[in-house]
């Protein structure tokens, strides 16, 4: 779909006569287009086909993409204003957004990946072909870190403190947090960034650490879709998005024997910026722990 049918008409309505602010009618533009390209993904070019399953698969991917319920709340106000106006102007007979549900935290708990899942996850990417390396690299950094999606997408290398093995985070509200990420991941950044990225950079790129084949930064949804490429190459049956990996990541470490205060630190659910970190949990032993119960620190022991 090229384009959604009168959404000029509709965002001009907004304005005028629903007297909405400029920043919000924006907003609602920007949800909009984005609904529009996930229409055109799907192959959908007719607005009367965007019925309620559609819209609902659309609601489930933003969730899955790493979106607040927040976010999500405001595109389906986006797309209940878009469609009940499309009704009352006669292009739509009926309006799909009637019966469709708000996102309810407790439906969309992520699933836990077991410890060999996530390693046949990593193991699928093949990194011979071009984006191998990077998709390998940000797997592990997902899994070693417990990065938000949000977080990854943003990731910059003056953040990847590789000589303490750490990364600072930059968290929500710009909260800042520092986070071990493990010898195996830092194996996989730095061939990355030493084969591959020099291929993705371009001069408009930034310090971005993955970049997309554009030179951009990978989004969300990219980071969302090649997951769910190698989830079915190492045909795990679960439902599985970025946030599996936080998920995981957490689960795995308290069944570890990970204290929760310390989990809590590294997944940044305290409100700590870099200056606190010292006076509230000691670097060495952030990475003690880390080092002691993540699974790929174990494996690398095995390996050895």
């Amino acid at each position: 779909m090229h384009a959604l049918p009168q959404l000029a008409e509709f965002l001009a309505y907004l304005q005028l006569e629903k007297t909405l602010s400029a920043n919000t009618v924006q907003s609602y533009g920007f949800d909009l287009e984005r609904l529009r390209g996930f229409l055109e993904e799907r192959k959908i070019g007719r607005i009367e086909d965007a019925d309620q399953d559609v819209l609902s698969a659309y609601v489930r991917t933003l969730f899955d993409v790493g979106f607040a319920a927040s976010s999500i709340q405001r595109n389906l106000s986006s797309m209940r204003g878009y469609f009940a106006y499309l009704v009352s102007e006669g292009v739509v007979a009926g309006d799909p957004t009637e019966l469709l549900e708000s996102p309810r935290l407790s439906r969309y708990l992520p699933s836990v990946l077991t410890v060999e899942e996530i390693v046949a996850v990593l193991d699928a990417v093949d990194t011979r072909k071009r984006g191998g390396i990077r998709d390998r690299a940000m797997l592990e950094t997902l899994y070693a870190t417990g990065m938000r999606v949000s977080e990854l997408s943003a990731f910059k290398l003056e953040q990847l403190l590789a000589a303490e093995g750490l990364v600072r985070v930059v968290g929500k509200g710009s909260k800042e947090r520092l986070v071990p990420i493990g010898e195996i991941a830092l194996h996989w950044i730095n061939g990355y960034c030493s084969v591959e990225r020099p291929f993705f950079s371009k001069p408009h790129s930034d310090s971005t650490v993955f970049l997309n084949m554009r030179g951009r930064p990978m989004s969300r949804m990219g980071i969302w879709k090649i997951i769910q490429g190698h989830v079915r190459v190492a045909d795990i049956k679960k439902h599985v998005s970025p946030h599996t990996f936080r998920h995981s990541f957490a689960t795995h470490l308290l069944e570890g024997g990970a204290d929760l205060r310390t989990v809590q630190e590294m997944l940044g659910h305290a409100a700590i910026v870099t200056t606190e970190i010292y006076t509230h949990v000691d670097r060495e032993y952030l990475k003690e722990v880390h080092r002691s119960f993540h699974p790929r620190y174990q494996q690398k022991k095995a390996d050895t």
